[in-house]
């Protein structure tokens, strides 16, 4: 048997039109599943269909909205028979200091970050239950774990995310249910290029504190995503995996 098959898995990644999200999304579509994304940006994600082949899909979706991810996963479903892997991707950032966000800002970022993962979570679980088994993988961030002084409600959102995920890991155990979060540390993404651009001397201090000596990439995110979303890790849940060069090892 191999444990990394996921031959017959149908997979939603929400933010899975680029970064992180497409590198999971070609990852677990080189696994053998069937994968859909689902975001805002038809046009991105267009260009990401091309890349995960014929039997890839799109879904839009407002993450941060309760309907919106109820019609996400009926699509899903409805696309491709049922729903097996949930992968809690999307996600917002605005990098300024903490005494600088209005409430508006606030709730714009904790609300897709933290509420949309919840909300995506809730959806899914149905068709899991229903299914006999289910894997949901929740993208968190190394700001779960250290205080960054231009990322307050990110940071919120994060750790947030990480006890949702022990939350959901217990709650849906019983159902085979398997909730984990992955840590990224510093990814060269668009997100993180607009923040090296914000912060003066970020990419110095990122590689300085990397064992790995470089930035990753999204295809690092290919391995734990298969990991995570198949047999091999049944027995693993409420767990939170950095993937970051050995950042987070650090003192």
């Amino acid at each position: 048997m191999n444990l990394f098959d996921l031959t017959g898995k149908v997979a939603l990644v929400t933010g899975g039109n680029g970064g992180i999200g497409l590198g999971i999304a070609k990852g677990l579509a080189a696994a053998g599943a069937t994968v859909v994304i689902a975001a805002r940006n038809r046009d991105k994600a267009e260009k990401a269909l091309a890349e995960l082949g014929p039997k890839a899909a799109f879904v839009t979706v407002d993450i941060a909205e309760p309907q919106s991810c109820q019609m996400m996963v009926r699509e899903t479903v409805v696309h491709s028979g049922r729903l097996d892997i949930l992968v809690n991707n999307a996600g917002v950032n605005d990098r300024k200091r903490p005494e600088l966000y209005s409430p508006e800002e606030w709730h714009a970022i904790l609300e897709p970050n933290l509420s949309g993962a919840f909300f995506a979570a809730q959806a899914a679980y149905p068709e899991m239950k229903k299914a006999g088994a289910g894997k949901i993988i929740n993208i968190g961030s190394m700001t779960s774990i250290f205080g960054v002084p231009f990322a307050a409600p990110y940071s919120a959102s994060k750790g947030g995310l990480i006890q949702l995920t022990k939350a959901l890991a217990t709650a849906w155990a019983s159902d085979n249910i398997q909730v984990n979060a992955v840590l990224p540390g510093w990814i060269d993404t668009d997100l993180t290029r607009r923040g090296r651009q914000q912060v003066e001397g970020l990419h110095e201090r990122v590689l300085a504190r990397t064992p790995a000596n470089r930035w990753g990439t999204p295809a690092d995110f290919a391995g734990i995503a298969v990991f995570l979303a198949s047999a091999a890790s049944d027995f693993i849940t409420g767990a939170a995996i950095p993937v970051d060069g050995g950042y987070s090892s650090q003192g």
